[in-house]
């Protein structure tokens, strides 16, 4: 395979610090889908099961506006 002249050939360190912050950077990801997936599930069950949709609306916005500030703030 041919390396590009413009480029340097990077070093394993810097390979392993490039791996390491895409890893936490999907690991990330993937916890902010289970975590919103979990809020709406609960709140669609408490929607349909538990007749209060008003409630369930509200839970499922602050919840989901509370998720993204606080891996915004995280991050």
């Amino acid at each position: 395979m041919a390396t590009s002249v413009d480029t340097p050939p990077e070093t394993p360190v810097q390979e392993l610090r490039d791996h390491r912050e895409t890893y936490e950077g999907f690991s990330r990801l993937v916890l902010f889908a289970v975590l919103h997936i979990t809020l709406v599930l609960a709140c669609m069950a408490l929607a349909f099961l538990g007749h209060i949709p008003v409630l369930a609306v509200l839970l499922g916005l602050g919840g989901t506006v509370a998720l993204l500030v606080a891996f915004a703030v995280s991050g």
